[in-house]
This record gives C-alpha cells, sequence and structure tokens, in this order.
C-alpha cells in the first residue's frame, strides 16, 4: 500500500454540517487530500469549497432542492451535522435528514461505484446494542414522513442521546445491504471534543472524562482529531473497514472498561454495572 490510498485525488466528498466544529475540520482535511468538497450547512462557511450549499437539514423540501444541484459521482460522504438538546428537530438533524441524504443519493445513481460515508455519532451513543429493540424498531420506519411519524409517536425520543444510539444502530444494520451497492459505512464516536457546540454545552459535554484527561495531562480532543479519522474512514486505506464505530477519546472507555481507570459512569452507560 502507498500514501496514494490515503488521497482523495479527483474524489467528490459531500460533507453534510461542514460549517464548524468536526464537520469544517474533515472538510480541510479533505481538500488538503486532494477532493473536490461540496458542503451542506444552513450557518456560513467561511473557507473556500467546491461547491456551498445552504440547506436547513429539517426541511425535506430544503434537502431535496440542495440535493437536486449536486451532480455525480459522490466518491464519500461525511456526516457531521448534529445539534443538541434544546434545538427544534434534534432528530430530523442528527439523523433523519442525513440517512434521507444517502438513500437520495442511492436513488438517483449519484453515488461512485465503490463510494464510502462515516457519520459523527457521540460518546451518549455507548450502550446503544441495549436499546436495539427500540433503535430498530425505529429504522424500520423506511422515509422522512415516517421517521418523523415514528418520532411523534414516542415521546423522549426527540432527543440527542436517541440520536446517536440511532446513529449507533444504523451502521450495524445498514453496512451489508450497502455493501452490496458498494457502499462502505462507518461511524465515529467522539469523547469531548473542543467545537462550538461542545463550548456551548461546556459543562455537561467538556466535563466528561476531565478528571481522566487532567491525570495525562491531556486537553480535549481538537475536531481535526476527529475530522482526520472521518478522512481515513472514507479513503482507501480503510477498504476493509465496514459498519463499526470507532472510539475516539484517548482510550478513556477501554482504561474504564477494564478496570485501569475507575469511571463508574462509563462502566453504566455500557451497562457493565
Amino acid at each position: 500500500m502507498s500514501g496514494q490510498h490515503f488521497r482523495y485525488d479527483g474524489k467528490r466528498v459531500l460533507i453534510v454540517g461542514g460549517a464548524t466544529g468536526m464537520g469544517a475540520a474533515s472538510a480541510r482535511t479533505a481538500t488538503d487530500l486532494g477532493a473536490d468538497v461540496i458542503v451542506f450547512d444552513v450557518a456560513d462557511v467561511d473557507y473556500p469549497a467546491k461547491q456551498i450549499e445552504k440547506v436547513d437539514l429539517r426541511s425535506q423540501e430544503n434537502v431535496d432542492a440542495a440535493l437536486e444541484r449536486v451532480s455525480g459521482p459522490i466518491d464519500a460522504i461525511f456526516s457531521c451535522a448534529g445539534v443538541a438538546d434544546g434545538t427544534d428537530g434534534v432528530m430530523l438533524i442528527n439523523f433523519i435528514s442525513q440517512r434521507h441524504i444517502i438513500d437520495r443519493l442511492i436513488a438517483e445513481g449519484k453515488f461512485a461505484a465503490t463510494a464510502s460515508v462515516a457519520m459523527i455519532s457521540s460518546g451518549a451513543g455507548m450502550g446503544w446494542q441495549s436499546n436495539l429493540t427500540q433503535t430498530l424498531d425505529f429504522l424500520a420506519s423506511p422515509d422522512w414522513d415516517t421517521a418523523a411519524a415514528w418520532i411523534d409517536a414516542h415521546p423522549g425520543t426527540d432527543s440527542y442521546l436517541f440520536s446517536k444510539q440511532v446513529v449507533n444502530t444504523y451502521v450495524a444494520h445498514a453496512a451489508f445491504a450497502l455493501a452490496a451497492r458498494g457502499i462502505r459505512i462507518n461511524a465515529v464516536l467522539p469523547g469531548p471534543t473542543d467545537t462550538p457546540l461542545a463550548q456551548a454545552n461546556a459543562d455537561l459535554w467538556l466535563g466528561w472524562g476531565a478528571p481522566f484527561r487532567k491525570e495525562l495531562g491531556l486537553d480535549p480532543l481538537s475536531p481535526e482529531q476527529v475530522g482526520d479519522t472521518l478522512a481515513f474512514l472514507c479513503s482507501e486505506a480503510a477498504s476493509g473497514i465496514n459498519g463499526i464505530t470507532v472510539t475516539i477519546d484517548h482510550g478513556h472507555t477501554s482504561a474504564a472498561v477494564t478496570g485501569a481507570y475507575e469511571d463508574p459512569g462509563v462502566r453504566g452507560l455500557l451497562g457493565l454495572t
């Protein structure tokens, strides 16, 4: 294998939620690696890209109009959009719209012959396996309208935690069917990362794992550390990786699981206590 397997020369990459944070970092990395980058975001994008579309992910009409303006082939999607609880339409933004984009690109034949998807999950989605009955029931809603109706019918599911459990389940469940179409799908599960969204929820989001990081002299993750991993997962260098969620947290979760570092919070999320 040569370094070329890590590059994106001649490839087109769609970044959903690419204006700030991890999405912007992954867009810059993909550009540096040779990609033509297309960005979907409701916020302004302050860096150069091949194409920028102002998109409100809560509106199917808005998303579909943006997709009409995107031509194929798309070689990779970095699915990075995410909002916290308290924002209207959490599930629409964090999952329903982003699955819809994947489905539309497939239906319209806009994916390259071999393509890849990398989604951003979260530490909040750890232990998703314990909620498989509910997440799989939701994923059985096959389109935008039925998925939105399912959320409306199940109080408490229009939430950040449920959205990340769904992302993890979707990646694991959809990988087989997507592979039959030549598409790989994976996700990253970042620990606390210094993004505008995290800063807006700093006590909760950046406080998670703070004693662990302090003991090792580490800072929260940078957006670039996550963005670089997304770029790797969608590159040819990761061609054998499919259907998994990669935890990026300086080893916090692994240390807590094995007892190398005591953290009942991690073990509780994983159902180990």
